[in-house]
């Protein structure tokens, strides 16, 4: 940032205070327009002029910004599931990636439009990957936003909310179980015989599970279902003691109306 010497540093700042524009001051000296930008944000800061901050840049932990609760309650729900923070070394700021299986577009779509509302000021994006895409932004405070980060796989480490993430999900409990059920749940159709009159015929009946090997993050799921009046079962299917199974049909209805199959 300053390999083009203090002298020219100096006279590109000279015309910057007289009112030139950064642009104007770039092709002058041949420098970039983004570092022409910085050193006019650094000689604004130290002599204690007010600096303008970038909506991008600011965070509803640490800055009081505002944030779309119902967005970071599905959101938070899918990072539980299929999201981690990743820290690339060739990349300064870190990203937030959800992935998620191809045969869901509805439901990439669906954790787009999330990362836009809770980072309104934040580009993302879409990286194809063997049979699924992820779902990308880049933030500088998303540990501020998700502080189960951390080293490690997510069922090898407590996974408990904030005060301040339980108030969210409190407030949003549908948007939570259905950010759960989009990563790691299902909606399926089961079936049995039963004998009718000495005839055996075929009854289906559809039926949710949730899947997540953390004992923490099942628990996460079963209490805010318990809130919300969802009768549930332990489930141990294919030797995997890891589900949740709900199949009352009161309870599937209502799963029905607030989640209903991935599309």
């Amino acid at each position: 940032m300053y390999g083009h010497g203090t002298e020219v540093r100096q006279r590109a700042l000279a015309l910057l205070r007289d009112g030139a524009r950064n642009t104007e001051v770039a092709r002058r000296f041949g420098i970039p327009l983004g570092t022409v930008g910085y050193w006019k944000h650094m000689d604004r800061a130290k002599r204690g002029e007010p600096v303008a901050v970038r909506p991008s840049l600011l965070c509803p932990r640490c800055d009081s910004r505002e944030l779309n609760e119902a967005a970071y309650s599905y959101l938070l729900g899918l990072y539980l599931g299929d999201g981690h923070i990743s820290h690339y070394a060739k990349h300064r700021v870190p990203s937030l990636v959800i992935t998620l299986d191809d045969a869901w577009p509805g439901i990439q779509d669906s954790a787009e439009r999330a990362l836009r509302a809770v980072f309104p000021h934040n580009a993302t994006c879409r990286v194809r990957t063997v049979g699924a895409h992820n779902i990308k932004v880049y933030f500088k405070h998303l540990v501020c936003l998700f502080p189960q980060h951390g080293p490690g796989r997510k069922h090898e480490r407590p996974i408990v909310l904030e005060p301040w993430q339980r108030d969210i999900v409190d407030a949003c409990p549908w948007d939570f179980v259905r950010g759960l059920i989009h990563s790691d749940g299902c909606r399926i159709t089961n079936w049995t015989t039963r004998l009718v009159g000495g005839e055996r015929k075929r009854y289906e009946y559809p039926r949710y599970f949730f899947t997540n090997v953390s004992d923490d993050i099942r628990q996460l799921f079963t209490d805010t279902l318990d809130r919300l009046g969802v009768a549930w079962t332990h489930c141990t299917r294919h030797g995997n003691p890891y589900n949740i199974s709900v199949a009352r049909r009161a309870s599937v209805a209502l799963l029905d109306a607030h989640v209903g199959p991935k599309y």
